[in-house]
């Protein structure tokens, strides 16, 4: 008989390799809702470094904060929860992206690409996928840097179709545009990408 340490350990196990294994994640997810301290820090270990590295995208200067706001949320809001592991993690993000907008409101900045500037190029072949950049940077760290420097919405898409691990439909619900135009953003965000990475290998190359 399995004990139910075990049992959790599994189900952490589970949630950090692939969703796969559908019954462990919602076993996980009833033993939050109960009010097990473990089962919710397992979900934290798993998720938390990929939530802070999309804010530190786009708010730096907050994201403990606001991952910290967004846990809360999380918290508070589990039992109205019910989708899948995948929906789980679109959830997390959907939550912090709103405490981001919240913050970002309140210090009355505008939006650095007007959203229908991008429509005016949906003509464009933006078929490449994000999912497919592995190597922007060796570590972690100079890549957080080089997607900073990309415009605010290129810089979110790309931090959530790459660091996040969404797919185009979730990311679009998520910044509430279309998926063309974030197929758009995701394409300009990597196509800048490219061209700083090689200024960098090649920087006495005018």
């Amino acid at each position: 008989m399995i004990s139910a340490p075990d049992a959790r350990a599994t189900a952490a196990r589970a949630f950090l390799r692939a969703p796969t294994a559908a019954d462990d994640f919602y076993a996980l997810l009833s033993n939050m809702r109960a009010g097990d301290d473990h089962a919710f820090a397992v979900l934290w270990r798993a998720l938390n470094p990929m939530l802070l590295r999309y804010l530190r995208v786009v708010a730096d200067e907050v994201a403990d904060d606001l991952a910290a706001e967004t846990w809360l949320e999380v918290v508070r809001g589990l039992h109205r929860f019910d989708g899948t592991q995948s929906g789980f993690r679109s959830w997390l993000f959907t939550i912090a992206r709103h405490r981001f907008v919240d913050w970002h409101r309140s210090r009355a900045r505008k939006p650095l690409v007007p959203d229908d500037l991008l429509e005016l190029h949906q003509e464009t072949t933006a078929t490449e996928d994000p999912a497919d950049i592995v190597a922007i940077a060796d570590d972690t760290d100079h890549a957080l840097r080089l997607i900073s420097r990309l415009p605010p919405d290129q810089a979110e898409v790309v931090a959530l179709r790459v660091i996040a691990d969404l797919d185009v439909e979730r990311v679009a619900r998520i910044v509430r545009k279309r998926p063309g135009t974030v197929r758009v953003l995701a394409h300009r965000g990597l196509r800048n990408l490219a061209e700083v990475v090689l200024r960098e290998e090649s920087p006495h190359d005018l």
